[in-house]
């Protein structure tokens, strides 16, 4: 009788390797999770403060998991999280995800999860001689989270090559100096630094506008052509191969999160106050997730047509057939672009 049970247990074991290529295994007990600041990140948030992801893994038959939450100033420090192993799921603008996911394309595999919502991000400046892109300056300084790499960086570029032309992308890269929203925000808006211009988004931009010295120069959405996604979550092919379940939880969280924020606006802009620890007002905050421009959802808008700059401009040397070649393939189904 012994035997037969070993033999019955040896056979589960080679049954589960042939069929999953390796021994069966426990899915992760933590889940990892950062991101950056600005109401883009609302959702997260959400996520955090209501326990989403914990109740969508135990819905999922697992045990709930520890999930930890770490905030990051740019890009850079994200990914270098995200390739050294200490963080499971990244957040960052749809920029930074496609430069990772090009140079890890025979590694780590980093690819996109789903997207954070369609927001537009705006340039703005508190010199009253700068209309266009045109009108900046060596004297001039324009402050973004991430030079070169980050998500305003490469919006910067694709303005900068409209504006001046074809291999003109980085004309403006010299002017620009990396540095966290809320900290570039109280720089321009307090007029004692040399930073006169953010290349930002919401609530920054918002913040900014309402101050008469400042006005903007351009929106991203005017580059893209219409509502294009800003920021985006994306993990490594270790963490979505090993964690099925979990990773599953986590977009039905997200998902969830979406539904949270369009079903009460007012409630969102409590939870954003809150965690954040934030000074504005609740109508402010709630006018901005009201906003149409700002639509919180998961499917990915316009990434393909930015991915093709980057590998035009040969920031990246993978080229990808269509969006869905730079997300795993739980969001093929939508109607994303």
């Amino acid at each position: 009788m012994v035997n037969r049970r070993r033999a019955t247990a040896v056979l589960l074991v080679l049954a589960a390797t042939l069929t999953t290529g390796r021994p069966a295994a426990a899915e992760t007990n933590e889940v990892r999770i950062a991101q950056q600041f600005g109401i883009s990140y609302l959702p997260l948030i959400v996520m955090k403060e209501r326990h989403l992801v914990e109740q969508a893994v135990t819905e999922a038959g697992l045990p709930s998991p520890t999930v930890t939450w770490d905030q990051f100033s740019g890009a850079a420090a994200m990914n270098d999280a995200l390739i050294s192993g200490n963080l499971d799921i990244a957040t960052a603008g749809v920029g930074p995800m496609i430069i990772v996911w090009a140079r890890t394309h025979g590694s780590l595999k980093m690819a996109g999860i789903a997207a954070l919502g369609a927001m537009p991000n705006l340039l703005t400046t508190s010199n009253p001689n700068i209309k266009t892109l045109a009108d900046f300056t060596d004297k001039d300084r324009i402050a973004l989270p991430a030079v070169k790499i980050g998500a305003q960086a490469v919006m910067l570029q694709m303005a900068a090559e409209q504006t001046f032309g074809p291999g003109q992308q980085n004309k403006l890269d010299d002017i620009t100096v990396s540095m966290a929203h809320p900290d570039a925000a109280a720089a321009l808006l307090g007029g004692n630094s040399e930073i006169d211009a953010h290349f930002t988004s919401p609530p920054f931009s918002n913040q900014e506008l309402a101050n008469p010295r400042i006005h903007k120069v351009l929106s991203n959405y005017d580059q893209m052509g219409g509502p294009a996604t800003f920021n985006v979550l994306y993990a490594a092919d270790k963490f979505h191969a090993a964690n099925p379940k979990t990773y599953g939880a986590v977009l039905t969280a997200l998902d969830r999160a979406m539904a949270m924020i369009k079903a009460d606006p007012t409630a969102a802009a409590a939870l954003y106050i809150k965690s954040e620890n934030s000074k504005l007002t609740p109508d402010f905050v709630e006018g901005i997730i009201r906003d149409p421009a700002n639509d919180f959802t998961s499917t990915p808008l316009q990434t393909f047509k930015i991915a093709q700059f980057l590998y035009k401009t040969g920031a990246i040397k993978v080229q990808p057939t269509s969006w869905k070649d730079l997300f795993f393939p739980e969001i093929h189904d939508r109607a994303g672009s």
